[in-house]
């Protein structure tokens, strides 16, 4: 079983949170072990010291801000500071400093093949790709093929000035399939270890250093992204771009506002061209403006979280950023959302939470500007797990599913999955590695290892899920920038704007109706009726597909 769980949010310590917020104005030393620490938002066009003004007002000290955004890390003694400043006129309000994001729970969806004995071990989904300028392993990734991405980088592979940020747990830039593309100056780390989350600090100061992931999520994302076609391990969707780690998520794979937001402002003050977004949003599953079932400290907490994200998407977007994120792995349909009864899953006992779609998101899948991602088999058919919905949608990829392929030889099969980098650390850590670098015989179906000449070598493994399917996305997003872009002048490199990669990547994607019966069920793959999902739309845009599955071929060979 995996040690890293996608579970449990902590609360930041001041001092660590000023230390690494980009982009804010440390304005105190740590709190006392005595207060509590919030992050306060300020009203649109409330200005900065009148910010500051109410805040101290409703009895609260100002440690770092964030300018740009309205956003405030604040300490105070006081037990009534949250409804205070809730109830002050300048102040959209107080969240108190938890975890609100956590990419999808690997140990129940992205790891299902460790939970589960596989019925067969065949030779699973088959890859049509041609091993001629291929890496070793690219013959087991079915889904670069689904899209196009090896006949793709015949014309356009990625050129090295487009940036992909990926926002997650971290990236294993030791892996030579990563270390030829990572940059070392844009990325950085603005999410310090929680000792009660994550372990103990392996650093003084529990600032992991940039290029490491002691969680496995981010890397595995990155490799998607762009691996290098360099003859070893595998190739990413656009082996040329330049990747850049933006460490929003903690090492057991929660993410907290502050860090989250600030990698999202440093993405567009860097002037990065694409953001991978593979988490969603807790402790609330849907964050509501005023749900009659959570208390007013509650209502008020979600108030802070949808105007701060909100906020910093809109931010990144106007700075020519284009966001992709994963549609969530729980599996429905997210314009009519059940009933929550996950929530809060941090800091209090879960409830029953009917939800109104009119007032109620899924972050950041649900914000502004964002490109939703719904996840797919080889077969082609929408995994059990992914979520849908004319509403949210934009548009499906390849992100694995163990059981897709019921009645063959294929069916829960870990080539089913998603194969691509990861840390041989965390490996180690979950026993399919040795203290040698080697790969145990029990996990030789799912883990691979691939040398350099020299001795370097790098780590794959599979794992499934939307947060598989967003960096396909992703690598396609940058490969219409690398091939249409023009030349950014004050960042240097290539941007195109958001909305016109948008374009590109919609219309070029290969339409796909909806399956008949439209009502599908999952019952044969051992799912209950909750699983059922009903596709809704044409061929054109329905809520399985969206505009369609991605094709990097189509994106960098049709003119715009």
């Amino acid at each position: 079983m995996v040690s890293r769980r996608f579970t449990v949010g902590a609360v930041a310590t001041v001092a660590a949170l000023a230390t690494v917020l980009a982009g804010q104005t440390s304005m105190a030393g740590a709190a006392p072990s005595t207060t509590t620490q919030y992050t306060v938002v300020a009203e649109k066009g409330v200005s900065i010291d009148a910010a500051i003004a109410a805040i101290e007002a409703a009895g609260g000290t100002v440690v770092s801000r964030t300018d740009s955004l309205g956003m405030f890390q604040v300490r105070s003694d006081r037990s009534d500071f949250a409804s205070r400043a809730a109830a002050a006129d300048a102040l959209v309000g107080a969240a108190q400093q938890k975890a609100i994001g956590r990419a999808p729970k690997i140990d129940r969806v992205e790891q299902e093949n460790l939970l589960a004995d596989a019925q067969s071990k065949g030779a699973g989904a088959a890859s049509t790709i041609s091993a001629t300028g291929m890496d070793p392993l690219d013959d087991k990734l079915w889904g670069l093929s689904m899209i196009h991405a090896d006949k793709a980088r015949q014309t356009e592979p990625g050129k090295r000035g487009v940036t992909v940020g990926v926002l997650d747990t971290g990236l294993d830039a030791s892996n030579p399939d990563l270390a030829a593309n990572f940059s070392w100056s844009l990325s950085k780390n603005f999410a310090p270890d929680m000792t009660d989350v994550d372990g103990p600090c392996e650093v003084a100061g529990c600032l992991d250093p940039v290029g490491t992931d002691d969680g496995g999520h981010g890397t595995h994302v990155a490799g998607t992204i762009g691996a290098a076609a360099n003859g070893l391990g595998v190739s990413g969707v656009a082996p040329n771009v330049t990747l850049v780690e933006l460490k929003g998520g903690q090492d057991s794979g929660y993410f907290f506002l502050n860090p989250v937001v600030n990698a999202l402002v440093h993405a567009g003050d860097a002037g990065l061209d694409v953001v991978n977004m593979s988490f969603y949003v807790d402790p609330w599953l849907y964050n509501c403006t005023a749900n009659p079932a959570d208390s007013p400290e509650a209502q008020a907490e979600q108030q802070v979280i949808i105007e701060g994200m909100n906020r910093a998407l809109n931010y990144a977007h106007d700075k020519g950023v284009t966001l992709v994120g994963a549609l969530g792995n729980n599996h429905e349909d997210l314009g009519k959302p059940r009933t929550d009864i996950s929530s809060p899953d941090y800091g209090a006992p879960a409830y029953p939470r009917p939800i109104d779609n009119s007032s109620c998101w899924d972050l950041p899948t649900e914000g502004p500007h964002v490109i939703g991602v719904s996840a797919l088999g080889p077969s082609g058919k929408k995994a059990d797990f992914s979520n849908y919905g004319v509403e949210q949608i934009s548009v499906a990829a390849p992100g694995g599913w163990f059981r897709d392929g019921y009645g063959t030889s294929s069916y829960r099969t870990d080539a089913n999955m998603i194969l691509s980098s990861y840390p041989k650390k965390v490996l180690q850590e979950e026993g399919s590695v040795d203290k040698n670098g080697n790969v145990v015989a029990a996990a030789k179906d799912f883990v691979f290892k691939d040398c350099t000449n020299a001795g370097q070598c790098g780590y794959y493994t599979y794992l499934q899920g939307t947060s598989m399917a967003s960096p396909h996305a992703a690598g396609v997003a940058s490969l219409i920038v690398s091939r249409f872009g023009v030349a950014d002048r004050v960042n240097g490199g290539l941007r195109m704007a958001p909305g016109q990669v948008e374009k590109q990547l919609y219309a070029t994607a290969a339409e796909h109706a909806c399956p008949e019966p439209r009502l599908q069920t999952y019952t044969n793959e051992g799912r209950s009726a909750e699983f059922d999902a009903y596709c809704e739309g044409d061929a054109q845009f329905n809520g399985f597909y969206g505009y369609g599955i991605i094709d990097a071929n189509a994106a960098v060979t049709t003119p715009m």
